[in-house]
C-alpha cells in the first residue's frame, strides 16, 4: 500500500514538472506579460511597432528635446534679419538674466541705427505691437505656424508693413533702433525665435535659442 501511493505520488510530481516544462518553453506567451525574439530584439508582445523596432545601422540617434527645431529651422530657405551680420555682430545672450530673475530669451544682433531688418523668411506678419521693454515690434508667423519669428527695438516699420499680409524672406519689414527699453547708445535688433502652441497665440511659445542658426547663417 505504501509503495503504491509512493508511485503515484512520484509519478504526480513527474506529471507537474512536464506540465511546468511545456507552459514555459513550449507554448506561445501571453499578451502583454511574455517577451518575445524578433530581429535581434526583444520586445514586448503588443507594444508598437516604433516603440521596440531596431535601429538601422546608420540611423541617427534620437534627439535631444528641441534639437528637431533646429534641425527643422536650419534645413528652410532663412536668411539672416541683419544683412551683412557678422559672427561678431550677434551676441548670445540668450540665457542672459534681465529684470525680475528672467531670462532675455533672444539674441541681439548690434548694427547701426536705421539699418534695415530683412523677413528671416517667408511668413505673415501676425502683430504689430508696442510694448514697454520691446518698444516697436513685429511678430512673424511662419507659413506653417509652427515658429513666430519676433522683431523688436525698432526705430521704425517699413512703409506698407501691416498686419495679416504676407511678406517674403529677405523683405524689408522694419529699421534697428532703440525703442523700448533698449539703451539708447547701443541701437540692435533683438531677435527671438518661439515655437507656437495649438492655439497659436503671437503672445504665447516655446522660445527657442535663435543663435546657434544665426551663427550659421552669419558664417555663410
Amino acid at each position: 500500500m505504501i509503495r503504491n501511493r509512493l508511485l503515484i505520488f512520484v509519478a504526480g510530481f513527474l506529471l507537474a514538472g512536464a506540465m511546468v516544462y511545456w507552459v514555459f518553453h513550449r507554448s506561445p506567451p501571453g499578451d502583454g506579460i511574455a517577451k518575445v525574439m524578433a530581429d535581434g530584439v526583444i520586445a514586448k508582445r503588443g507594444a508598437a511597432a516604433s516603440d521596440t523596432a531596431p535601429m538601422d545601422a546608420g540611423a541617427e540617434a534620437p534627439m535631444e528635446a528641441g534639437a528637431d527645431d533646429y534641425a527643422r529651422l536650419l534645413h528652410r530657405n532663412l536668411t539672416l534679419p541683419i544683412e551683412g551680420a557678422k559672427p561678431h555682430d550677434i551676441e548670445d545672450t540668450f540665457n542672459q538674466a534681465r529684470a525680475g530673475g528672467k531670462r532675455h530669451e533672444a539674441t541681439d544682433i548690434l548694427a547701426p541705427r536705421n539699418t534695415p531688418v530683412h523677413a528671416i523668411g517667408d511668413g505673415v506678419i501676425r502683430k504689430l505691437f508696442l510694448s514697454k521693454p520691446g518698444g516697436l515690434t513685429i511678430y512673424e508667423f511662419d507659413p506653417d505656424e509652427i515658429y513666430c519669428y519676433y522683431y523688436a527695438h525698432l526705430e521704425h516699420y517699413a512703409d506698407g508693413i501691416k498686419e495679416g499680409m504676407p511678406v517674403t524672406r529677405g523683405e524689408i519689414i522694419g529699421f534697428v533702433g532703440t525703442s523700448g527699453d533698449a539703451p539708447k547708445d547701443t541701437p540692435h535688433l533683438h531677435f527671438a525665435i518661439t515655437r507656437l502652441g495649438p492655439d497659436k497665440h503671437w503672445w504665447q511659445g516655446e522660445y527657442i535659442n535663435p543663435y546657434p542658426i544665426l551663427e550659421e547663417l552669419a558664417k555663410h
